[in-house]
């Protein structure tokens, strides 16, 4: 077992519930992912457009001036990047820069051109679970089992991808913890991944610093205060085999699967002896129960 990979969070956004207007400055945004990287982050994850509950719409060139020459200058540097947009023209500039993956938060609903264009590029393409924009996605998210309802909807999303040619090897999935999400929805989802994971897809969670770990931190305690609940998350998910984890704070995440990943480790090299014991004691003594 192999611990899942750490997407690095950097919004180059003036708006985000977390850190806006931290890193809009490219030359700031460069100095976070390179610290990001060395932190031990896996994939640094660019999104140029705040996608936290209200917010309005960025248009698309102020999005691609604020991304491109960021995935263009860490591509340079030997990392890995992935871009969080729901443009196709975005995309596929991204791509062009050297962007590894796209982080499709709607899933390909917003943008009647993405899967054409997944279809096109060499990127790996993650496949979010949504059904409205921000601006009122949370007016009344309503489902009959999430987890199930959740299910079908992106098996829908991910067969229309497959049939406009995106190859199904490069896809995805992530439940979309928060958006048209209550925060029982998204503990049930968590909950559920064991569930989610049976579609054969690599699935990417994104709970980080999310309005429904607030209540893991003080009262009026900055976003930043649920680090320690994202980092737990980010274990439990490792447990449940998710393919990677959407954090702000890498240090803690990467502590916590670590420690999670010698664990795995030790407990299939026990498991791996005991067997070879139990073979060997069946052959000195034929007829044997280990």
């Amino acid at each position: 077992m192999t611990r899942p990979l750490i997407f690095g969070v950097l919004n180059v956004t003036p708006d985000s519930f977390s850190d806006g207007g931290r890193w809009v400055d490219a030359t700031a945004a460069i100095e976070h992912a390179t610290e990001l990287w060395q932190q031990g982050a896996d994939v640094i994850d660019i999104g140029g457009e705040s996608t936290r509950p209200g917010a309005a719409r960025v248009a698309v060139e102020d999005e691609q001036a604020r991304v491109v020459p960021v995935v263009r200058e860490l591509v340079a540097r030997g990392m890995r990047v992935s871009v969080d947009t729901m443009n196709s023209s975005t995309a596929a500039r991204s791509v062009e820069a050297g962007a590894e993956f796209i982080n499709d938060v709607s899933g390909g609903l917003a943008d009647p051109d993405m899967y054409r264009e997944m279809a096109a590029n060499s990127a790996k393409y993650i496949v979010m679970h949504w059904r409205e924009h921000s601006a009122t996605m949370q007016n009344a998210p309503h489902y009959v089992d999430v987890v199930r309802d959740v299910r079908r909807e992106i098996t829908q999303r991910v067969a229309e991808a497959i049939v406009w040619g995106v190859d199904p090897s490069k896809i995805i999935i992530d439940p979309g913890l928060g958006f048209s999400k209550t925060g029982e929805h998204n503990w049930q989802l968590l909950a559920g991944l064991p569930e989610l994971t049976r579609l054969g897809l690599p699935i990417l969670v994104g709970a980080s610093r999310k309005g429904f770990l607030a209540e893991f931190a003080p009262d009026g305690a900055p976003a930043s205060e649920r680090d320690a609940a994202t980092a737990t998350i980010s274990g439990l998910a490792a447990q449940a085999s998710a393919w990677g984890v959407r954090v702000h704070n890498v240090p803690a995440t990467r502590q916590v699967l670590d420690v999670w990943n010698r664990w795995s480790d030790a407990g299939q090299t026990r498991s791996t002896a005991s067997s070879t014991t139990a073979s060997s004691i069946t052959t000195l003594h034929p007829g044997a129960t280990a």
